[in-house]
């Protein structure tokens, strides 16, 4: 009879340490692929020399042929560099240490490990026990290598980050717990993996493909969403969540995963576009592979491929739906970390991977991933989705108005509206940073219309309509004025917003402007949610006069129509006396009110920050702690969590969060508490701008217009509302 296998030792602790998987709340073996780990057998005797000693590690569901899902080495007094193989490090009387090697592509995943101990006295089969196989950034040899140290804790390790959300010139913050070390968040990422069509397909197959990253990728876009299959997240952007959750209400991954996990794996609902990239970024980092959130403002949506988004609004200023395109405030992604080896070194890098369900790719809802340097060249024809990715950043935008015997006229084109601040947060630290220029050359240089050209090329195979000519001249007449809003204050929830509506004369002779002004509450989407008010003027200019018309929008009057993420736009139409015509946009985010929390004999006050997730908060009687909730963790947040009554101290909180505010001895340790408050902090504090500290988006597509602000004691005309009718009070300043 063989040696029997008495006892093994895994040292957990010593093999997650070298391979930066220790944070993992997991109490399996997590190890990394392309690096070594140890193991030690004991046996109950002596190991006779003639015994061979066989280990099996195998992956995939059961019903998967063993010779699809094993692999089998001997032990031996090498290791091997590119498969599976056992080396003994040292050997005792009756124990051996082996170092295991796995191959720096192989499948990722659940494994179990057992040996074969075989003589000629028999074989003794014994299981060792299961660990987990996942992708190595620290290997130079895997597909997801990431040379930098700290961009590996900064894109694998780190736990929590920010999501900008808002627009370019207000550019919102939220903080999000990504959670991939909690508790059973990398079982339920695996579980994703195996809930996906490929799988239930062709079991072998699918698990067979698990070592290449590209292949993940695809299914994690896939899955985050749950219009092929049931993935993780049900998408909405109807504004009516009553069945679900607010996306803007979701402050982490952990919940979510989670919640589809202990619901049977039926999608969550609801996300939106940040959601969905806050969850894929949970996954791929818990799987091992390096990504990032990144934001792209005013993104297009070009359903047709051919490069132009176009919109429609009526003669009013009011969004039409006549068209599949669309252009967004924002939209999130994400980029994972690769080699491409099915394009070429080039190509290598950056991977866009898109979890919102937008279109369908090779016949399933996902997109990528697509190579950044291939979409900054305008190589759109390679795989996957680089067409839909570039027209995200560097789409144009037709605008057509729309009357009422269904005539369109379309009114302008621009060319350099769409792919603004690409945005991602900074390695190590907590500011944000413009990444615009990997997707695009600078807008209007000699080298950004050569990509567009050849991409439109690429995409029309040499073949132009109309319209579509980004060297030609805008197929409309210049209207000779033009238009913007400008914001008189920065616009807080609770307050009236005001506005100035600045317009000029660009010729020489005097001119008659027809104005049409709408405002719609709007979604990040720009779907609208609900009218706000429509109004009407005529106005005459002078030659090369600008014209200043201040006008506000009442809280009264937003209040009921406002939707969770703070947005308004405001459109006008403009009709000169010759039948020209502009359209002039701005999109409003609304910042939320500072907050503070006030209870009978201690209170948390919030004050903003340059940082917006730091808070300064200031207990006013006693000597209190202050506990944040993070996801499922308690836990202390700050250096200083003891503060005496009128201090303040500057803590990093999480967008959502649960504050406990409690009361403690002189000694800080008996603590009572006081005070819990569930806190919604979505709202960060915005980029400044010229305009005012707080900063908002210029949206319009008038060219030629004034940057410089509106000055005090300016009057023009002001729209107000009266029996439910907009009447208009006509007092001008004017000047050249």
């Amino acid at each position: 009879m063989s040696s029997q296998l008495k006892e093994f030792n895994l040292h957990l602790k010593t093999n997650r340490a070298e391979h930066h998987t220790y944070h993992y709340n997991n109490p399996v073996l997590i190890v990394r692929r392309g690096q070594t780990f140890k193991i030690t057998l004991a046996f109950d005797g002596d190991l006779h020399p003639s015994e061979s000693i066989i280990f099996t590690a195998s992956t995939g569901p059961t019903s998967v042929k063993p010779e699809d899902s094993s692999h089998s080495f001997t032990l031996s007094n090498s290791k091997s560099t590119n498969a599976w193989s056992a080396f003994l490090q040292s050997r005792y009387s009756n124990s051996l240490d082996v170092v295991i090697a796995t191959p720096a592509n192989t499948v990722i995943g659940h494994y179990g490990l057992s040996v074969l101990i075989s003589s000629e006295r028999g074989s003794v089969h014994h299981p060792i026990g299961k660990f987990i196989l996942l992708f190595n950034p620290w290997c130079s040899d895997d597909d997801v290598y990431m040379s930098d140290e700290g961009e590996r804790n900064e894109y694998v390790l780190n736990d929590s980050g920010i999501l900008y959300l808002g627009n370019t010139k207000y550019i919102d913050q939220q903080g999000w717990n990504y959670g991939q070390f909690e508790e059973n968040v990398l079982d339920i990422c695996l579980d994703i993996l195996d809930h996906n069509l490929n799988y239930f397909k062709d079991p072998a197959k699918d698990c067979s493909q698990r070592g290449n990253p590209i292949y993940i990728g695809r299914v994690v876009s896939t899955m985050v969403n749950c219009n092929d299959d049931e993935g993780v997240l049900m998408g909405t952007w109807s504004g009516d969540y009553s069945d679900g959750v607010d996306p803007i209400s979701w402050s982490g991954s952990v919940d979510i995963l989670r919640k589809w996990h202990k619901g049977g794996y039926k999608p969550v609902r609801y996300g939106q576009c940040w959601v969905f990239a806050g969850v894929m970024c949970t996954v791929l980092r818990s799987l091992g592979i390096p990504n990032r959130p990144v934001t792209n403002f005013i993104s297009a949506h070009d359903t047709e491929g051919n490069l132009c988004v176009e919109e429609y609004y009526d003669i009013s200023g009011t969004v039409l739906k006549k068209s599949g395109d669309s252009v967004w405030t924002y939209h999130v992604w994400n980029e994972a970390w690769f080699t491409r080896k099915d394009l070429g070194p080039f190509y290598n890098g950056w991977q866009v991977l898109d979890g919102t369900a937008q279109e369908r790719s090779e016949g399933l809802y996902c997109c990528g991933p697509t190579s950044v340097n291939a979409v900054k060249e305008g190589e759109v024809g390679m795989a996957y989705d680089g067409l839909f990715v570039f027209a995200e950043v560097n789409a144009d935008r037709l605008t057509h108005i729309c009357y009422d015997d269904d005539v369109t006229e379309q009114v302008y084109t621009d060319r350099n509206m769409i792919g603004q601040s690409i945005s991602t947060k900074a390695v190590g630290n907590d500011s944000r940073v413009d990444i615009t220029h990997n997707y695009k050359y600078l807008e209007g240089s000699d080298e950004e219309r050569e990509v567009f050209n050849k991409a439109r090329k690429l995409a029309y195979k040499n073949t132009l309509t109309a319209g579509e000519n980004r060297n030609g001249t805008d197929l409309e007449e210049v209207p000779g004025i033009s238009g913007q809003f400008k914001l008189v204050k920065s616009p807080v929830v609770g307050q009236d917003i005001h506005l100035m509506l600045i317009l000029k004369n660009l010729t020489n002779v005097e001119c008659t402007v027809h104005v049409n002004i709408s405002s719609s509450s709007v979604l990040h989407n720009r779907t609208p949610k609900a009218m706000i008010f429509k109004a009407s003027a005529s106005l005459t200019l002078d030659p090369e006069e600008d014209m200043k018309t201040p006008f506000e929008i009442p809280y009264s009057q937003y209040e009921k129509s406002l939707s969770s993420n703070n947005l308004i736009q405001v459109a006008a139409v403009f009709q000169v006396e010759s039948g020209r015509k502009l359209l002039v946009r701005r999109d409003i985010s609304l910042e939320n009110p500072p907050l503070v929390i006030q209870k009978s004999d201690a209170s948390i006050s919030r004050l903003a920050t340059s940082d917006p997730r730091k808070f300064i908060l200031t207990p006013i009687n006693d000597v209190c702690k202050i506990l944040v909730h993070g996801g499922e963790e308690l836990r202390c947040v700050g250096d200083a969590s003891i503060l005496e009554a009128g201090s303040k101290c500057c803590f990093n909180f999480p967008a959502m969060m649960q504050v406990k505010l409690l009361k403690c001895q002189c000694n800080g340790e008996e603590m009572e508490e006081v005070e819990r408050a569930e806190i919604a902090l979505h709202k960060g504090v915005p980029e400044p701008t010229e305009e005012y500290p707080g900063g908002n988006e210029e949206v319009q597509d008038s060219p030629g217009s004034s940057d410089e602000d509106p000055k005090d004691g300016m009057k023009g005309e002001t729209l107000t509302e009266e029996g439910g009718r907009w009447k208009e009070e006509i007092g001008e300043t004017r000047s050249k």
